[in-house]
């Protein structure tokens, strides 16, 4: 198929792996900056600890809410519009967040929820559709460029806030520059021409397929481990580990850093394989080993969190590829992700509540993190089913904007 568009040459293709990988900076940034400098906002705004933890929440939920609307979007106005309308979104979102009012933090929270959301679900197919023979490379290449930018955005927050004039509102505002950048890479897409089946097919998302559901698992059980470690692992060390709250906070920058390091070792690894079941399972089995460690010898606390870093880093590539691999083609890959990250989401924004919660009640963290063993477990299996097929299409039912006779335009379902 001929296709003239930006993408069709050597440059405009160059162009567009950095756009991908920009906006892809843009999508843990602005809400990983906010937790270390919580307690400055909560006291500057006069928040209870509820909330201001709304504040990390409300994006997840977004994200959940948001995720099956996607494909829809994009079916009647192409991805390049849609992506860009969220970069609009989330930038309007980090510069509400400046205007110094509880109404402004949270209504600008929610935009950024929303901008990202778009983008967690568009890249994905984006790289299936552009570049179908590489998907597992540029998949950890966005991923470890998302990871590094959120680790330097946790990083910074609080020596910029402790420096800049605008304390808080800086540190977390600061990132509206990267949304700009990322809003003038992305605009040469807008007038890429797109076959008709990229922008005017019809998608169901495919909830009566097995393997869907195996992927949609993965990337729930994943995302629920990444938020409860990013959450809860500086307490889990302090009161297990006997260790500073400084050394702690290190510990978890270490947790990602490792991880963002180990994302760049899995395309790799893909290539030496028939399928990723034994990586996605073994890479699952090691964060299995970092919960168990955490459990039986918390004073290891740097070698548990060094695991946690190598499994937390590998599922989530794989995770996000899955989501490629997995599909038949672009729009299969945009409904694959809107299902995944909707449920993902869901489990991610509930699972710190719970293991707080359970320690709460059981005073321990024997119990939730004898609970995250077992997720993990799960997470074992259902890799294994996860790592390998295609979630099919069935033949497409006729929309008013399909043209006559397209053999391309189908519904995806399971």
């Amino acid at each position: 198929m001929n296709r003239q568009s930006v993408a069709s040459t050597h440059s405009g293709r160059a162009l567009l792996v950095w756009a991908l990988l920009v906006v892809a900076a843009n999508l843990r940034a602005p809400l990983t900056g906010v937790g270390p400098v919580l307690d400055q906002i909560q006291a500057d705004l006069d928040l209870s600890p509820a909330a201001a933890g709304l504040a990390t929440t409300l994006p997840l939920l977004a994200f959940a809410a948001l995720s099956p609307m996607v494909p829809r979007l994009t079916a009647r106005r192409t991805p390049e519009r849609v992506l860009a309308g969220a970069l609009v979104v989330l930038a309007a979102g980090i510069a509400l967040r400046w205007v110094p009012t509880a109404l402004g933090l949270f209504a600008g929270t929610i935009l950024i929820g929303a901008g990202i959301a778009v983008g967690n679900v568009l890249l994905p197919s984006l790289i299936k559709r552009d570049f179908p023979t590489r998907v597992g490379v540029l998949t950890a290449a966005y991923a470890t460029v998302m990871g590094g930018v959120a680790a330097v955005a946790s990083g910074i927050a609080v020596p910029l806030s402790q420096v800049a004039p605008g304390g808080w509102h800086i540190a977390i505002g600061c990132w509206l520059l990267l949304a700009v950048v990322g809003i003038v890479l992305w605009l040469p897409q807008m007038w890429a021409t797109r076959p008709v089946s990229d922008v005017t097919r019809s998608i169901r998302l495919p909830w009566t397929s097995g393997l869907a559901w195996a992927v949609t698992a993965f990337m729930g059980l994943q995302s629920l481990g990444f938020y409860v470690v990013i959450t809860w692992l500086p307490q889990i060390l302090q009161d297990t580990g006997g260790i500073t709250s400084a050394a702690a906070g290190w510990l978890l920058f270490l947790f990602q850093a490792v991880a963002v390091l180990t994302s760049l070792a899995v395309p790799a690894a893909m290539r030496r394989t028939a399928d990723q079941r034994a990586l996605a399972a073994i890479s699952s089995a090691v964060l299995l080993a970092g919960y168990l460690g955490l459990l039986a010898a918390p004073g290891w606390a740097l070698l548990w969190a060094v695991v946690l870093g190598l499994g937390g880093g590998a599922c989530l590539v794989l995770a996000l590829a899955f989501l490629g691999l997995r599909a038949q083609d672009a729009p299969g890959a945009g409904a694959l992700s809107a299902m995944a990250q909707s449920i993902g989401y869901l489990l991610a924004a509930a699972g710190p509540v719970l293991f707080g919660l359970l320690h709460t009640v059981s005073s321990s963290w024997q119990a939730p993190l004898l609970v995250m063993c077992v997720a993990a477990a799960g997470q074992v299996i259902v890799a294994i089913m996860a790592g390998r097929g295609t979630v099919a299409d069935k033949p497409w039912t006729p929309q008013p904007s399909d043209k006559p006779g397209s053999s391309e335009a189908r519904h995806v379902s399971g």
